[in-house]
């Protein structure tokens, strides 16, 4: 789930929604996905650290639009769509609200450092020479992106910094892995 524009513009058919919802109906027979199952799916468990389960909490109420504490199919279908057909737009604004932790429409040196170290982490897993300090990017973000020198960042430098600067958007980028339960579940 990254911030690149999407370029498949191809229609969703009749056919496409049929199997979403099948596949929906059978990991949640109850309608709903709730944040354990959410959390389940996206390989968080007992093992994982207290910021990964953090972080996951943040994403589940990302998409949970109507603070339900559930995500139902309409739900799912709006973040299925924002993460694989949205604007680069409308993703960096549901990133901005996965960061935005407090949901006080600013993003302070906290929380971003807290998913700067998520994301960082979530990274080496893949790549173990992965380098880099979180407090220096962390103190590079903000001199990049917080134009009038707050130590806030509004959405607006967010939306601004992400978009001039490719080293900002790789590291303010979400990539939650597991697109294929969505698409690409056997049931």
């Amino acid at each position: 789930m990254g911030q690149s524009e999407s370029i498949d513009a191809e229609e969703v058919t009749l056919q496409d929604i049929q199997e979403l919802y099948r596949k929906f109906a059978f990991e949640c027979p109850s309608g709903n996905l709730h944040l354990h199952e959410f959390k389940r799916i996206f390989g968080v468990n007992s093992n994982s650290t207290e910021e990964e389960a953090a972080y996951m909490e943040n994403v589940f109420r990302s998409f949970d639009t109507n603070q339900d504490n559930k995500i139902d199919f309409m739900e799912y279908v709006a973040a299925i769509h924002l993460v694989l057909r949205g604007k680069l737009e409308d993703k960096l604004k549901w990133s901005f609200k996965v960061y935005d932790s407090d949901g006080n429409g600013c993003l302070d040196r906290r929380e971003v450092k807290h998913v700067i170290k998520i994301i960082h982490m979530l990274k080496k897993h893949n790549n173990p020479t992965l380098q880099g300090n979180v407090e220096d990017i962390c103190d590079r973000i903000f001199e990049l992106v917080d134009v009038n020198k707050d130590g806030q960042i509004s959405l607006e430098e967010f939306l601004e910094g992400a978009q001039k600067d490719l080293w900002v958007m790789d590291q303010l980028k979400l990539d939650i892995a597991p697109c294929g339960w969505f698409l690409n579940s056997k049931t």
